[in-house]
């Protein structure tokens, strides 16, 4: 089968299962009762790249898929759009806001294509009479907040409201530090959440300078903490004592053990 035929025979899985005299747990879910799918196989396809796992990769991409299918088929059956309606939309978005490949713009960098999208963004807003808002009333609140930062940080930037070199982010999160430090034992749970916050803010912006994606790096630490601290247990476990047996330097020996692997 083609693509197309592959895609198709998707769609008409879905629509079968949805169908009278098919699956009764498909036929019950909503879109509410889906989301929580649809954001979890986001992260498990998150996992599989992060492993570099390609054949897991395809599988969750498969799964990610049918949640596209999924939604598609439930509006389809209220009358509200079809599957075509959205890749007829996302193509069409696609031409529209690349007119540097597709039409007679320029643009030689990334800043370039930053630019010249938010520019075709704002004019698609304005011919749909859509209101006036604010700059950053578009980024949802509903994202991870290391997602809503850096949105937040770079349409500021964009829009000039920006440090003018890394090294003065670098200043600003020393003054960050220095009054987190002057609050953490002494000021209230709500003081001290507001001054960490501030100072994570910070390094989501450093993280922006440097075209790092904050979410995946932390992602990145997590997995390699997780990798280090297996090593610690398995080591005391080999040795017949608990975590709760041990002494820290035992744990930090066996630690540094595993950042030398």
């Amino acid at each position: 089968m083609t693509t197309g035929e592959k895609f198709e025979q998707l769609v008409s899985i879905m629509a079968r299962l949805r169908a009278p005299g098919g699956c009764p747990w498909d036929r019950e879910q909503t879109f509410d009762t889906i989301k929580p799918f649809l954001l979890e196989e986001t992260y498990e396809v998150m996992d599989a790249i992060d492993a570099r796992d390609w054949p897991e990769l395809a599988e969750e991409l498969g799964d990610l898929l049918l949640q596209v299918a999924f939604f598609s088929q439930m509006a389809a059956e209220a009358g509200h759009f079809k599957i075509d309606d959205a890749i007829e939309a996302i193509s069409a978005k696609l031409i529209r806001r690349h007119p540097h490949v597709f039409a007679d713009e320029v643009a030689h960098t990334e800043g370039d294509v930053r630019k010249l999208w938010g520019e075709i963004k704002a004019k698609e807003k304005k011919d749909k009479g859509a209101q006036p808002a604010g700059l950053l009333d578009s980024v949802p609140r509903s994202v991870p907040a290391l997602v809503e930062a850096q949105q937040i940080a770079s349409r500021a930037a964009n829009a000039g409201f920006d440090w003018p070199n890394i090294h003065e982010v670098f200043a600003k999160l020393d003054e960050e530090r220095k009054e987190f430090e002057a609050v953490m034992d002494t000021a209230s749970h709500d003081r001290i959440e507001d001054e960490l916050g501030d100072l994570l803010f910070v390094l989501v912006n450093i993280a922006r300078f440097v075209k790092v994606d904050p979410e995946q790096a932390l992602r990145r630490t997590n997995a390699k903490f997780r990798k280090r601290f297996s090593h610690v247990e398995k080591g005391l476990a080999d040795r017949g004592k608990k975590l709760s047996e041990s002494s820290i330097e035992e744990m930090e020996a066996l630690w540094q053990e595993a950042k030398r692997k």
